[in-house]
């Protein structure tokens, strides 16, 4: 089926574009997406007269753990959420790889530069024990493109991993360092050092590995281990093909085709473009399966349109996702 926009388009969206651009996959959606559609039809909301963000109906994330939600066929690439056994996890079926791997080389451009200037490494070993990571997909394909010869995962390699990155820094490589949370405080306690030469990203991921810390004590932690001035952070999720990244202090930014609102706790669709509430993005580039998603994050949104991330909601399943189960 044809699409209402060009895709290389969404890549450099000019600001006074994106709405125009929502509202046309808020239809297209509406109309080629049955999931999306039946919530719509079932919330009561109306997509006629979407002539701002806070008017365009949201998709609870929910609904990715219990429902198929893609237009067409089924694709064959699925990526699934992290959980034990007993959870049940959210998947994602995403009918065009290329578009995902257009989102994130873009975005990584925008916020780093280009691949080829780093060795990038990955210090993801929950995310690589698992099958269909789209977190591992992503840094997967950094590392390819990156073309350094040491660039690669290290699972739980440490003191390889140690080794490597006191070669680097003797040469001065410029280094992209991204890690879950559990595996960067395990690796910086036991090798502490001063990375001066890199950037060390979080992914979060501490959920059942570790005691509960905050942001600021983790990013303590880890800046006075690695010796770095910040250490940055990445906003991504299984349901989204677009990540927002924070260069310090936990403040996220967007790239031009994702955008995030906030909703109120009591009644989350009522939604509004600062202040506190639960985090509902716009990512444009989540064509083939619902550009508007509802998460279960609490957050502080900005004039800017940056944000931070306070927490999850109370309610984590959002009041009515119970109604399309089968």
């Amino acid at each position: 089926m044809p699409l209402p926009i060009a895709l290389n388009d969404l890549w450099d969206l000019p600001a006074p574009q994106f709405m125009q651009t929502a509202h046309l996959l808020c239809q297209f959606q509406a109309e080629n997406n049955p999931v999306y559609r039946a919530w719509i039809e079932l919330s009561k909301q109306q997509i006629d007269q979407v002539d701002s963000p806070i008017k365009i109906p949201f998709l609870p994330i929910s609904f990715f753990k219990n429902q198929e939600v893609y237009i067409g066929a089924r694709p064959k690439t699925l990526f699934e959420s992290s959980g034990t056994t007993q959870d049940i996890v959210s998947k994602h079926w995403v009918a065009d790889t290329t578009i995902y791997e257009a989102s994130f080389m873009h975005c990584f451009e925008q916020f780093y530069g280009h691949p080829k200037d780093y060795c990038i490494i990955g210090l993801l070993p929950s995310y690589l024990e698992r099958k269909h990571s789209s977190l591992v997909y992503m840094v997967d394909k950094l590392i390819q493109v990156s073309g350094h010869e040491h660039s690669g995962f290290y699972l739980n390699e440490f003191d390889k991993l140690n080794q490597l990155l006191q070669q680097l820094a003797k040469t001065q490589t410029k280094i992209w360092f991204i890690g879950v949370s559990f595996a960067l405080i395990d690796f910086s306690t036991a090798f502490p050092q001063q990375l001066k030469n890199a950037i060390v990203i979080e992914t979060g991921g501490m959920k059942g590995r570790k005691e509960e810390m905050s942001k600021e004590e983790l990013h303590t932690l880890l800046r006075n281990n690695l010796g770095v001035a910040n250490i940055h952070s990445e906003y991504g999720m299984t349901e989204l093909l677009s990540q927002a990244y924070s260069l310090g202090e936990g403040i996220f930014k967007c790239p031009p085709w994702m955008k995030v609102l906030v909703g109120e706790p009591e009644d989350p669709t009522q939604l509004k473009t600062k202040g506190r509430g639960i985090i509902h993005i716009i990512d444009l580039a989540n064509i083939y399966s619902c550009c508007f998603i509802a998460t279960q994050d609490m957050g502080e949104l900005f004039e800017d349109g940056s944000f931070k991330v306070l927490g999850r909601a109370d309610h984590s399943d959002r009041r009515g996702c119970s109604l399309l189960l089968v």
